[in-house]
């Protein structure tokens, strides 16, 4: 045995034997993937000719029930090449929800012709690397011209920059799925003349960023915009003794740290926001709900025109006469209506002890029936009623396939 032994180790393959071969297969894995890029490119080109054509004939955008039947059709083909039904239905709701918003984009440039421009000069809160910041890059990269950028330290700020006409837009957070509705926001609101002309949802994944080589034990001091800490709050509990100061933004918590470079302190935000501030996480998932989302509203100086093609919401605030059951009467003008109401928000008056102002966010474009009936109505039971903006709905809710449909022969 002793003799044979160098044989067997002779036909052992050399590591570099395993590397070639994991070269070789990574290449033919980048081949697909960039085969699959062309793929995609091409089928957004299908999609692009069939907005048009929507366009056109006055379609709806989305076809729930052709929606479903190719689900189901892609699911029974992906069976016998191995892909699980979980899996072709998660890939394809991504791209049936771009094709969607491609669609959308497309038929809202249509309507509104005058708002294409090179330049989209950008308001929002913080610098590079915010949430807003991210938020404003992800809206944008859907629309044509070029991309300029302003920082803001505050809403008042944001706001006056559109009003004066510094800036084309102005993104801003209204609401979080962990820590609710920015009041900050909407109070702004009640004294601009702005129009709400689009809405998008954001993914907010919150992780604990360094600037040098430390752990958590180390930490003594945390920043992070008030918003962040109230959204991780669970987790700060668990830290214990940890001193915490609030920033006007998550990139000026994130710029603080890296300019400081000590190992006891920390910010909270985004990792591809620390990144570009040069900072490391060393723990992620903070939030205290896993699915964490921030809704962000864009603003400009004048409303849009939504197709009726396209699913819309509207923005309302309003102040009720004072007597009872008024709220009440001026909701179930919207029921009457049929008309679905998303959102229900109060906030004092300024002035006025014990008023309020409440804003609604309804699933109707202004342009239709039912919802210019419900205004009008609106209007003479109300002391005051206000559209701030109706707006392309870009919250695509993802096809649904029963599970017996899916896997029926």
């Amino acid at each position: 045995m002793d003799h044979e032994y160098p044989f067997y180790q002779q036909q052992e393959p050399q590591m570099t034997d395993y590397q070639a071969q994991l070269e070789q297969i990574r290449q033919q894995i980048s081949a697909l993937d960039a085969e699959l890029l062309g793929l995609l490119a091409k089928r957004q080109q299908f999609t692009n000719q069939v907005a048009e054509t929507k366009i056109k004939a006055h379609m709806q955008v989305r076809d729930p029930v052709r929606e479903e039947q190719l689900l189901i059709k892609l699911i029974k083909q992906g069976q016998p090449l191995g892909l699980t039904p979980q899996y072709v239905t998660s890939l394809f709701h991504v791209i049936i929800e771009d094709s969607v918003l491609n669609q959308q984009m497309l038929l809202a440039q249509k309507a509104n012709p005058d708002n294409a421009q090179p330049l989209n000069r950008v308001a929002f809160l913080g610098d590079k690397g915010s949430y807003s910041y991210l938020a404003t890059q992800k809206y944008f990269s859907r629309r044509p011209g070029e991309l300029m950028e302003i920082g803001c330290p505050s809403f008042d700020a944001i706001i006056h920059k559109v009003e004066t006409g510094e800036a084309d837009y102005a993104v801003l957070p209204i609401e979080n799925t962990s820590s609710g509705s920015i009041n900050e926001v909407f109070d702004v609101l009640q004294h601009t003349s702005l129009s709400i002309i689009g809405e998008l949802t954001h993914p907010v994944e919150h992780a604990l960023l360094v600037a040098c080589d430390t752990d958590i034990s180390k930490l003594k001091t945390l920043y992070a915009h008030p918003q962040v800490f109230s959204q991780c709050s669970h987790f700060l509990a668990e830290l214990g003794n940890i001193e915490v100061k609030p920033t006007d933004s998550t990139s000026a918590a994130m710029l603080k740290v890296s300019e400081m470079q000590d190992p006891s302190i920390a910010a909270i935000g985004s990792a591809p926001g620390g990144a570009l501030y040069g900072l490391t996480p060393i723990k992620s998932n903070l939030a205290n709900q896993k699915e964490n989302h921030s809704r962000f509203i864009v603003v400009a100086r004048k409303p849009v025109n939504v197709p009726l093609q396209i699913p819309a919401k509207t923005t309302l605030v309003m102040s009720t006469v004072q007597k009872p059951g008024a709220l009440v009467e001026a909701l179930l003008v919207l029921r009457d209506n049929q008309i679905n109401m998303t959102k229900l928000e109060s906030r004092p008056i300024n002035g006025n002890p014990w008023e309020e102002m409440f804003y609604i966010d309804v699933e109707a474009n202004l342009q239709d029936g039912p919802m210019q009936t419900a205004i009008e109505q609106l209007h003479g039971i109300t002391r005051s009623l206000k559209v701030l903006g109706c707006y392309p709905s870009e919250e695509v809710t993802p096809t649904r396939v029963a599970a017996a449909d899916a896997l029926q022969g």
